[in-house]
């Protein structure tokens, strides 16, 4: 069986291309892979869990692709079976683009990003809307009652492929959480040799 990404992004044109640029035959194995790599792993599993934002593009029905930046706290991605995720959709500017997008096409495309580490995953699925007054136990499953956002309705999503990408070109980004888990190890221990820096010319006068 073929990797699923391949059959799905290898289109007639894509494959001319490859040719064009003499990267056919090299591409081709991907074809010919034995594992479709539709089904997430703990690797997969534990990368999603940890993301606090991603990318998704959807497509309108004029044939114009959206990309929206979506983020929340780590976790709010949440995965409910190897080939199920989920999150819940907060109240934000109210044009529903995506939302209206995901109604008329459910096909989605999504990175997710850890840019400490340069490491990206890129998903392909199909979702569909949730509504509390439809599957409230959905709601409930990808909810997040710390976090003050209002919920409007879920977003869930059938994995068809996903594919890891290299490193090259993506530049390290750290957050505040991120750095200060970096930062505050050294000011303990300059805090800490100040102190007995201090102590030592104490005792010597």
């Amino acid at each position: 069986m073929s990797r699923a990404f391949s059959d799905i992004t290898f289109t007639p044109s894509v494959k001319a291309t490859q040719e064009q640029y003499g990267t056919r035959e090299g591409n081709r194995n991907f074809e010919l892979a034995d594992d479709p790599r539709n089904e997430l792993t703990e690797a997969e599993i534990q990368f999603i869990q940890a993301r606090d934002s991603f990318y998704q593009a959807t497509v309108a029905e004029n044939g114009w692709p959206y990309v929206q930046h979506r983020g929340g706290p780590i976790g709010f991605l949440k995965v409910l079976d190897a080939r199920t995720i989920g999150f819940a959709d907060f109240r934000g500017n109210r044009q529903y683009l995506s939302v209206g997008n995901i109604n008329a096409d459910d096909r989605i495309s999504m990175i997710l990003m850890d840019y400490p580490r340069r490491r990206r995953l890129k998903l392909w699925g199909r979702a569909r809307i949730v509504h509390e007054s439809e599957q409230p136990e959905i709601i409930a499953a990808l909810e997040d009652p710390t976090y003050r956002a209002r919920v409007e309705r879920a977003i869930v999503i059938t994995i068809e492929a996903f594919d890891w990408n290299c490193p090259q070109h993506i530049t390290p980004r750290f957050s505040e959480d991120e750095i200060r888990a970096y930062v505050e190890p050294i000011i303990a221990e300059n805090e800490n040799l100040k102190a007995q820096l201090q102590m030592l010319l104490k005792n010597q006068t």
